[in-house]
């Protein structure tokens, strides 16, 4: 049998997932997000840090000057506590809000060299993770991964996604 043969019965034998194995599927997403949270974790909680910490760090990052309310609709959360986040960054001196340049009731956050510092760690002890298990997997491993998560995203989500992939470098 040849190879497209086997990737062709494998593909259908997909179409019949059982519920144990979704259900081996969802437990192998929640101890991997263990696994991919840890590590930043531990680097969060020497500065007094969470998640939300570094989801904000993070996109901020991705689209330097992004506006408070473009920051609000990638990240899905409230504005009370986008501003609470944003307030201890701003604070501890990771961010800067400056007024918008095209409407000065809009405010443009950066990193500053201490936040990209900050960010840069956080997000290499993630790639480093996932660099090494996407060796372990293998390129197909990596691309058909990459269509699952895309593939379980709701249609904003994916469009906020899809947006943020044009503005890789």
């Amino acid at each position: 049998m040849d190879q497209r043969n086997r990737a062709a019965m494998g593909g259908e034998n997909l179409l019949f997932l059982t519920d144990e194995q979704l259900r081996k599927g969802i437990e192998a997403m929640f101890f991997a997000y263990r696994g991919f949270t840890a590590d930043p974790d531990r680097i969060l909680e020497q500065h007094g840090y969470g998640r939300a910490h570094h989801r904000a760090l993070h996109f901020i990052n991705r689209t330097h000057g992004t506006s408070v309310n473009n920051l609000l609709g990638l990240l899905g959360v409230t504005k009370q506590s986008l501003n609470r986040v944003l307030r201890t960054l701003i604070n501890d001196g990771l961010v800067e809000s400056r007024v918008g340049r095209n409407d000065r009731r809009e405010r443009n956050l950066f990193l500053t060299h201490a936040g990209r510092e900050l960010e840069r760690a956080l997000s290499e002890a993630q790639r480093e993770r996932m660099r090494a298990a996407y060796r372990a997997a293998g390129p197909q491993a990596v691309a058909g991964f990459r269509q699952v998560l895309e593939a379980m995203m709701d249609d904003e989500i994916r469009t906020q996604y899809d947006t943020l992939k044009e503005r890789r470098p």
